[in-house]
């Protein structure tokens, strides 16, 4: 056995940010702090925006092209003939639906209403009926999520405990044993390119923020009745 770098340091603190960014969420619309809710929301919009970003730019296991396969290397990992390391090709498909899922909640919050006095950064690009659509879709996707994640974290448990597989550990310490011969460390994802992709998230999420949305224009006043 070998140790080799497996997820860099980017990957790590995206996983426990989002972990964060997502349990924030949460508790702040369970509480009613809604302002809150909307600035949690927009740091999972910077997190998966930057996530996609290191997707083409990050290190070696970090990019979609080293787990991201087709149907015949789903079928080998289930023949039990795949042989790898980080996602797994049927992993690939949860980490993708999850990306997909936290975006699509993230993104309809942007211009969802909670029918008060609470609106998303991004309501006055949409009409009051697409806003009442997204908000009802905000809503039920959260569902969706409450059970892939269950999913997500039970998978973790069931390798752990069934094959003998720490898959939590190398999302702390960046590290993993592995057979010799089967990988190698982790390369390229530099400083550079983290800025970058750190830049264009941020870009990202001052756009979702709503700071080039012209404000709604005020109600016209009511005419005064001067009893003529």
């Amino acid at each position: 056995m070998t140790t080799i770098r497996l997820w860099d340091l980017p990957i790590r603190l995206f996983h426990w940010l989002l972990v964060l960014a997502a349990v924030g969420a949460v508790i702040s619309i369970k509480s009613g702090a809604i302002n809150w809710h909307e600035r949690f929301g927009l740091a999972v919009v910077g997190l998966l925006s930057f996530r996609i970003i290191w997707g083409f730019t990050g290190s070696t296991y970090a990019r979609f092209a080293s787990f991201v396969r087709g149907p015949g290397a789903i079928i080998d990992y289930l023949r039990g003939r795949w042989q790898g390391v980080g996602h797994n090709p049927l992993g690939a498909l949860s980490v993708l639906a999850l990306i997909g899922l936290f975006g699509f909640q993230a993104a309809s919050g942007l211009f969802a209403n909670d029918e008060i006095a609470f609106n998303g950064p991004l309501t006055p690009l949409v009409s009051s009926a697409w806003s009442d659509t997204l908000s009802s879709w905000h809503r039920l996707t959260e569902w969706f999520l409450y059970g892939l994640v269950i999913l997500h974290v039970a998978a973790v448990v069931l390798y752990s405990k069934v094959k003998k597989d720490n898959l939590l550990k190398p999302m702390i310490t960046g590290k993993k044993p592995v057979e010799k011969g089967l990988a190698e460390d982790a390369r390229g994802g530099g400083a550079v390119a983290f800025v970058i992709s750190l830049v264009l998230a941020g870009i990202v999420v001052v756009g979702a923020s709503g700071s080039f949305v012209s404000p709604p224009p005020a109600p016209e006043p009511a005419p005064q009745n001067l009893g003529w």
